[in-house]
């Protein structure tokens, strides 16, 4: 069976999942079936069927799972929005159609992805400019302390997302030039391995981006999420361990500091270590204590869609943010531990078929390119399930296809483009020689 035909039958779970799912959420409501939820399924049938005959014109060759797999997700996510607020699941609907043209016009006008080298610098001023637009007086937009958005009226945003490809592309080109020197010139100090000092200026610029981003938007996530990929790209890069042992120190060291001194950072990190005490359950840890008891309250085989109690009344909030935060605790309350798994081994799968064009592809930026968008995607994952189940301190970071937002939406689906224009070109050589 050929690449796309094998993507074609991938395809046929989602619109199942978007029909049984709603199925289950009007029964739940109304004690019957509609057969809106077959009509919806019908739609989104045709939507990635549209999307599966733009692949099969343009990139014949490309990685057959990525593309199911990330619907199925996104239907996930609009069932599971719909049953928290079905205006909400309406708008994420409408996202899900935008940022499906954008893959394909990423796809389409841009059939080599390997002209973005030579703007390699214009593209990081632009992630850069992105990442400092929430404190520009007037549109920027904090929330829970964190200056996470961009709203210029009609239309808002979080700039994070875009600027993660952009730091990527970046990186991925930056690193294909200097790799070699960053080898050659490496030198053992103590028994530790650094660069060469006059080729250290990336690391500590990625570096001092990623302290910016905790100091100036007060975004530990995203700052993490970055500042990972890059760690990710360079160890890929130069093969050198050490180099990401540097690096990970330097973060350490960073964030302890800024965790000291910022007090957004300071009281994100005392609700993680300890959310039930007497002085915060109540105020800050409030929302993660919340997200563990309904975690809990899920078991192994969940309380069914449309079961997790979100709110009593109109004013008693029992799970904050769900359809963002705290979508992924919702999934573990109404599909139980089994579902819970089965939706991150969708997300391993992806990293997985991520990497797997990482190491088909033959050029060096392709390489490069394939492991840091693979690297931050599987980062976003981590910090926002991390986040919910307190391995690690709760930040604003959305779960990729599955939450509600427009803004990280669409840029998955670019950075799905850019993948599958990795492994296109990387299959297509494999299949020539």
């Amino acid at each position: 069976m050929s690449a796309r035909n094998r993507e074609l039958l991938g395809l046929l779970p989602a619109p199942l999942l978007v029909s049984a799912g709603l199925s289950a959420v009007f029964i739940e409501r109304h004690d019957q079936i509609s057969d809106a939820s077959l009509t919806y399924g019908a739609v989104f049938l045709g939507l990635c069927l549209l999307t599966h005959v733009v692949l099969r014109l343009t990139l014949p060759y490309a990685d057959p799972y990525l593309f199911p797999l990330v619907a199925v997700l996104a239907c996930l996510g609009l069932v599971v929005i719909y049953r928290i607020d079905p205006e909400k699941a309406r708008e994420q609907a409408q996202w899900f159609v935008v940022g499906l043209a954008l893959l394909a016009a990423t796809i389409v006008l841009l059939p080599d992805y390997r002209a973005l080298e030579r703007y390699r610098y214009l593209i990081a001023l632009a992630g850069l400019g992105l990442l400092a637009l929430p404190r520009v007086p007037g549109i920027g937009a904090q929330v829970n302390g964190a200056y996470l958005g961009v709203d210029l009226g009609p239309i808002a945003f979080q700039p994070a997302e875009p600027a993660k490809i952009a730091i990527v592309i970046f990186v991925a080109s930056y690193l294909r030039d200097t790799r070699q020197v960053l080898v050659q010139g490496a030198r053992r100090v103590l028994g530790i391995t650094f660069p060469p000092l006059k080729h250290l200026g990336p690391l500590l610029v990625v570096w001092g981006a990623a302290m910016l981003m905790l100091v100036f938007i007060r975004d530990l996530g995203s700052s993490l999420m970055f500042f990972g990929g890059f760690l990710a790209v360079l160890y890929v890069a130069t093969n050198r361990l050490s180099f990401v042992t540097i690096g990970m120190a330097m973060f350490g060291l960073g964030a302890w500091l800024v965790a000291s001194t910022v007090a957004h950072v300071r009281d994100r990190v005392e609700v993680w270590l300890d959310p039930f005490a007497p002085a915060l359950v109540d105020d800050e840890g409030y929302q993660i204590a919340q997200s563990l008891f309904a975690q809990a309250d899920g078991g192994l085989f969940g309380r069914g869609f449309g079961q997790a109690l979100l709110e009593l009344g109109d004013d008693a909030t029992i799970l904050p943010a769900p359809d963002t935060d705290l979508v992924y605790a919702v999934i573990v309350n109404e599909l139980g531990l089994a579902g819970a798994c089965a939706v991150v081994l969708t997300y391993l799968l992806i990293v997985a078929r991520g990497l797997k064009t990482a190491t088909l592809a033959r050029d060096s930026f392709s390489k490069l390119l394939a492991t840091g968008l693979t690297a931050v995607f599987a980062l976003q994952v981590f910090v926002i399930v991390g986040g919910v189940t307190r391995v690690i301190p709760l930040t604003g970071v959305t779960l990729p296809f599955v939450s509600y937002g427009g803004s990280s939406i669409v840029a998955n689906f670019v950075l799905l483009a850019l993948l599958l224009g990795v492994s296109d070109r990387a299959r297509r050589e494999v299949v020539a020689h």
